[in-house]
C-alpha cells in the first residue's frame, strides 16, 4: 500500500486539462431514464437523488415506489434511514460545541464524560474528542456492535459503559479500522456538555437551522410519517443478498436508538440537497450572504475534511479496477480520497434494508446524495462514478453493470466457500456431539455483550442473546461439537458455535463466527467469548 502520493506523469495531467474543457455544469440530460433503467434491471424498489451545484440543487427526485407491491411513489420529499452517513451529522454537532467555546477536538474525552473508559487504562486517560470519530483507537473492525445489532434493549448509556470490556485489537493511533461504537461516545459526549440529548442537539442545532424539515432523528417521528421509504432485502437465497427481493418488517429492521449517533438520522433528497450545499459552503447557510448566520464556522468546516489517518488501498480487480484511488483517508466522520486524480469528500451508509451514498466533489462545488431502499449496492457505486465521471468530463461507462459483475464475483466464491464446508470429510459429517444436549445448555457471559441463555427444549438446543430482543433460535448440529446457529428471525445472519470442554468433560467456553463469508462485519461474533455464569 503506497504511503506516499507520487506526482501524475506528463500524460496524465495533459488528459485531466483535454477533460476540464469537456467538463459539464449541469446534471446528465438522460438521468431520469437511466436511473429507472438501473433500479429496474437491478431489481431496487426505490430510489432518491439530489444534485447540488455551486450551492444550490438542480435535482431533487425520487423513482421507483416505497414498498413493493404498494404504487406509492417515491419523491423528493421521501424520507430514508441514511445509516452511517449521520457520522456527518454527529461530528457537526460536535463542531457547533467547538465553535460555542465548550469543547476542542483534541479535549481528552474523560474531561467532559465522567465515567469514561477503555479497555485501557493509558487509553482512556489519552484518548480525544478527535479519536472517537477516526477509526484509530485500536478496537478492531465493527468491535461492539453486537452490542445494538441485529436491536438490543440496552441504553446509550450501558453501551457506552461496555466499552471498557473490550479488547483492543491493535495499538492506539496504529491504524485504520472501522468502528461505530465511539460515535455513540460521543453522542453521549454531546448530551453530557450540551445538557440535551443527542436526538434534540441535532434536531435543534443541525436540522432546523438547516431547514432540513423533512429530516428528523426520533424513531416516533419516523413511525408517524406517511411518506417513509420502506426497507427490502433478498433472503431466500444460500445466503443474505441473494435470491428475492422482499419486504423487511420496518420495526425490526430499525436501527436501535442507542446506536443513532453512529447511524440514526433520516432524510429526503430535497433536504439532502441542503445537507450538500452547506458542507460545499463550509457551514454557510444556503442562500445566506456573508453577514448571514452559518451552523458551523468555515474553520469547523474544513477541520472536518482534513484527514486524520491513512486507509489502506485494496486494488479492486476488474472490471472495478478504475475506481482504485491513489490516496484513501478518514477525516471527521468523512472518507477523503481521489477519484481519477481528483478529491472527493465521501461517506457510505446501510441499514437493514436501505443503502446511502454522499459525494461532494470541491474542485468543482459540485455534490450528490444517492439512496436506495434495498440493499442493492451497485446501484449506488455505479451511480456514484457514472455522476464523477460525467462532472469530472470523463468518458460515459456502465459502471453499474461493472459493479454488478464483480459483485456476481463475489457472491460465487463465497457460495463456493459455503459449498465446501458441506461437503466436509464423512468422518465429520458422521461426527456426534460430545455431551448429551443438556449438557452444552446452561447460562454463558462475555465480558462486554453479557448474558446468553442454552435451553434444551423438545429434544433441540435453543440460544438467546437475551439483550438482542429476538435473536433467539435452534442451534443444529454441525459437526463434533459446532452447532450452527437457525434464527427465528431469518433477517439475522448465522453463526458457528462451537463448545469447548475441559477435562471433566464440561462446557468451559464457546466461541462464534459468522457461517457467511459476505456476513456485514457488525456481526462481530468471532469477537465474543462465552464462559459458564457460575449457578448460585
Amino acid at each position: 500500500m503506497p504511503t506516499q502520493f507520487r506526482a501524475l506523469p506528463v500524460f496524465c495531467i495533459a488528459s485531466a486539462l483535454v477533460w476540464s474543457a469537456f467538463v459539464s455544469a449541469a446534471p446528465p440530460a438522460d438521468l431520469d431514464a437511466r436511473i429507472n433503467t438501473v433500479i429496474r434491471e437491478q431489481g431496487v424498489p426505490g430510489m432518491a437523488v439530489a444534485i447540488v451545484e455551486e450551492g444550490k440543487t438542480v435535482v431533487a427526485r425520487g423513482y421507483g415506489v416505497l414498498k413493493l407491491g404498494s404504487g406509492e411513489p417515491v419523491d423528493a420529499d421521501t424520507i430514508f434511514p441514511i445509516g452511517s452517513v449521520s457520522k456527518a451529522f454527529t461530528s457537526a454537532a460536535l463542531a457547533v460545541l467547538v465553535d460555542d467555546g465548550k469543547i476542542d477536538w483534541d479535549d481528552p474525552v474523560v474531561n467532559h464524560l465522567p465515567g469514561f473508559q477503555m479497555y485501557d487504562p493509558w487509553v482512556t486517560r489519552e484518548i480525544s474528542i478527535r479519536d472517537l470519530l477516526v477509526h484509530r483507537s485500536g478496537l478492531g473492525l465493527g468491535a461492539g456492535d453486537l452490542l445494538f445489532v441485529p436491536r438490543t434493549s440496552r441504553s446509550r448509556e450501558d453501551a457506552v459503559h461496555r466499552l471498557r470490556y473490550i479488547k483492543p485489537a491493535t495499538s492506539f493511533r496504529s491504524g485504520y479500522a472501522y468502528d461505530n461504537l465511539l460515535y455513540i461516545v460521543a453522542g453521549q459526549l454531546i448530551e453530557s456538555v450540551s445538557g440535551q440529548t443527542w436526538e434534540a442537539f441535532v434536531r435543534d442545532r443541525l436540522l432546523k437551522p438547516a431547514g432540513m424539515n423533512d429530516s428528523t432523528t426520533e424513531s416516533v417521528v419516523r413511525f408517524a410519517r406517511e411518506n417513509r421509504a420502506q426497507p427490502h432485502a433478498r433472503l431466500d437465497g444460500k445466503m443474505r443478498g441473494i435470491g428475492n427481493q422482499e419486504v423487511l418488517d420496518e420495526k425490526t429492521s430499525v436501527i436501535s436508538d442507542a446506536a443513532a449517533p453512529a447511524g440514526g438520522v433520516l432524510s429526503s433528497a430535497n433536504d439532502m440537497g441542503r445537507w450538500l450545499a452547506i458542507q460545499l459552503g463550509h457551514g454557510a447557510l444556503p442562500g445566506s450572504g456573508a453577514d448571514q448566520p452559518r451552523l458551523f464556522s468555515e474553520e469547523a468546516g474544513r477541520e472536518m475534511w482534513t484527514p486524520q489517518v491513512l486507509i489502506p488501498i485494496r486494488q479492486f480487480p476488474e472490471p472495478i479496477a478504475d475506481a482504485t484511488p491513489q490516496f484513501s483517508a478518514y477525516a471527521l466522520g468523512w472518507d477523503v480520497e481521489d477519484y481519477r486524480g481528483t478529491k472527493i469528500i465521501t461517506h457510505g451508509g446501510a441499514v437493514f434494508g436501505a443503502q446511502t451514498l454522499v459525494v461532494l466533489v470541491p474542485q468543482k462545488d459540485v455534490g450528490f446524495y444517492l439512496q436506495i431502499n434495498s440493499e442493492d449496492g451497485v446501484v449506488l457505486r455505479g451511480m456514484m462514478n457514472e455522476l464523477l465521471d460525467h462532472y469530472l468530463g470523463a468518458p460515459s461507462r456502465d459502471w453499474v453493470s461493472d459493479f454488478a459483475t464483480y459483485k456476481k464475483e463475489r457472491v460465487a466464491a463465497a457460495l463456493e466457500a459455503l459449498d465446501a464446508l458441506a461437503s466436509e470429510p464423512v468422518a465429520a459429517k458422521r461426527s456426534r456431539p460430545s455431551l448429551a444436549l443438556s449438557g452444552y445448555a446452561g447460562t454463558f457471559a462475555d465480558p462486554w455483550y453479557g448474558p446468553v441463555e442454552i435451553t434444551q427444549q423438545k429434544g433441540k438446543l435453543r440460544i438467546n442473546f437475551t439483550l438482542s430482543p429476538g435473536m433467539i433460535g435452534t442451534l443444529e448440529h454441525f459437526q463434533y461439537d459446532t452447532f450452527r446457529t437457525v434464527w427465528d428471525d431469518r433477517t439475522i445472519e448465522n453463526a458457528y458455535v462451537t463448545f469447548a470442554l475441559d477435562a471433566e468433560g464440561k462446557v468451559s467456553q464457546i466461541t462464534l463466527k459468522a457461517v457467511s463469508p459476505l456476513a456485514d462485519f457488525s456481526y462481530d461474533y468471532q469477537d465474543l467469548l462465552l464462559k459458564p455464569v457460575p449457578g448460585p
